[in-house]
């Protein structure tokens, strides 16, 4: 066997340990020492700790002078964390041991004391709480750029015709705009699930459960609510320690929010080819080749879209610690930090490159409005337009689809069948009105609902998401 971390049984830095005869073995210490890991929540810890030292005060389980040389200490100790001279010690298995053994250090008498009714197991549900609800602030503007971004884009192209497509075949003429405005309102949901996540965040207070069935020291679980943002308290303590379920709605929105992401990013890689010829990304978010002098690669768009299986597998991570874990808190829970900062990491990372791409981002608007027509994309109004006549619609699709067939096998696309012929072929339709029919300009004009491409309706569209951006 390794040899013990140390021969006494307690350490400065870990926060048992009285009642064994000596310190847990090296291997053993270097599995769960976690300190590695959730140093970043030192701030939300300091919070908390400036909680519970104002509600032993309150109780008197603290007396003036060891508040305020605590309040004194954990002012120092933020100082430490900010200007990166707080020194970690071998010894510390955790942010939380950390913390005391710096307040014993600098209050020899008041820091031994704080920590009397409270728990490593409230402590962390609320310091990854604390540290979630901080940084989906920060996510959604970053969301919000990039939505914004796909805005101003689509305000400059509202008039620009644009193929849609199905099963990535041509599908019904719409407008660039309207194509890059379906991703903008995809992220607009992603806002959405991230502010509802963290108001469930915020929704209730972990604190005064203790380890597991509450205290009985006279704490209020209220006032650290209060005190800490939260709009109630948990109706139950084992919940209260056990729940991570805020971790794992905000993994389920972050992976939701990298697929859309990925999607976006694989229309500006399938865009860029020569094939497409859609679009040209610009230098700052592109890259070369170290063999081929010639390549102009999307790498930004690649690697967003590689990063989505990080952010998927995070959620898949925690679900699968989480499923078999009995009540209350279990040490698995200590794998709960890490899918979660990284998480985090890799949007904070994601979301201003993508930003900066499709701000850079320079269409060929002459060759994607030529690749509107064609492909028998306007087949379908041929078809509205005999129900409008009074056709059933299936058998008017059934008439189209012989046209369509008859032209196949001529080799032509409907637009280019004589209108006089189509008359014939389709004898209900207004000869006169059989050009604007085939026009995909006519055809997204037509489109004036409230989600179509006509320009109109595409400019209502950009007022309302950009409304909703600065909401």
């Amino acid at each position: 066997m390794s040899g013990g971390h140390e021969s006494s049984a307690t350490g400065e830095g870990r926060l048992w340990g009285a009642r064994f005869a000596s310190g847990p073995d090296q291997a053993a210490w270097d599995l769960g020492r976690s300190v590695h890991v959730d140093a970043r929540l030192w701030r939300y810890d300091l919070t908390g700790s400036r909680a519970h030292a104002d509600e032993l005060r309150r109780l008197d389980l603290l007396t003036a002078e060891d508040h305020q040389s605590l309040t004194v200490a954990l002012t120092r100790i933020e100082g430490e964390f900010t200007e990166g001279s707080f020194t970690f010690e071998d010894g510390d298995e955790d942010i939380h041991g950390a913390v005391e053994r710096r307040l014993i250090e600098l209050a020899p008498e008041a820091g031994g004391r704080l920590r009397a009714g409270r728990s490593r197991n409230d402590q962390i549900a609320n310091d990854l709480r604390l540290y979630l609800a901080d940084h989906i602030v920060e996510l959604v503007a970053a969301v919000r750029d990039v939505a914004g971004a796909l805005a101003d884009q689509a305000e400059a192209v509202t008039e620009v015709l644009a193929p849609g497509y199905t099963h990535l075949q041509r599908a019904q003429p719409v407008t660039l705009a309207h194509h890059l405005l379906a991703h903008a309102w995809a992220l607009d949901r992603d806002v959405g699930r991230l502010i509802d996540c963290r108001q469930r965040t915020l929704s209730v207070s972990p604190l005064g459960s203790g380890a597991m069935a509450g205290l009985t020291l006279g704490l209020d679980p209220a006032n650290y609510a209060t005190a800490l943002g939260y709009r109630g308290v948990a109706e139950n303590s084992m919940d209260a320690v056990a729940d991570r379920d805020f971790a794992i709605e905000f993994l389920s929105a972050a992976a939701m929010l990298g697929v859309h992401l990925s999607r976006l990013c694989e229309e500006v890689v399938v865009w860029a080819t020569v094939e497409f010829g859609w679009v040209r990304v610009g230098d700052a978010f592109s890259t070369g080749s170290s063999i081929m002098p010639q390549k102009r690669n999307p790498d930004v768009a690649e690697l967003v879209r590689g990063k989505t299986g990080r952010l998927i597998g995070d959620l898949v991570s925690l679900l699968v610690t989480l499923k078999g874990l009995p009540l209350t808190y279990n040490r698995d829970l200590q794998e709960d930090k890490e899918p979660v900062f990284d998480a985090v990491d890799t949007l904070q990372l994601a979301l201003p490159a993508v930003a900066g791409m499709v701000r850079t981002l320079t269409f060929d608007n002459e060759r994607i409005s030529g690749s509107a027509a064609g492909g028998f994309a306007l087949a379908t109004d041929v078809a509205e337009a005999l129900v409008v006549a009074g056709v059933p619609f299936r058998t008017a699709h059934e008439r189209v689809g012989e046209v369509v067939a008859a032209c196949e096998a001529e080799g032509i696309d409907i637009t280019e069948l004589a209108p006089d012929r189509l008359a014939a072929e389709l004898p209900e339709l207004d000869p006169s009105a059989i050009a604007d029919l085939l026009d995909p300009a006519g055809a997204v004009r037509r489109r004036t609902t409230v989600q179509g491409p006509a320009p109109e309706a595409v400019r209502s569209q950009i007022a309302a998401l950009r409304e909703r951006l600065g909401a």
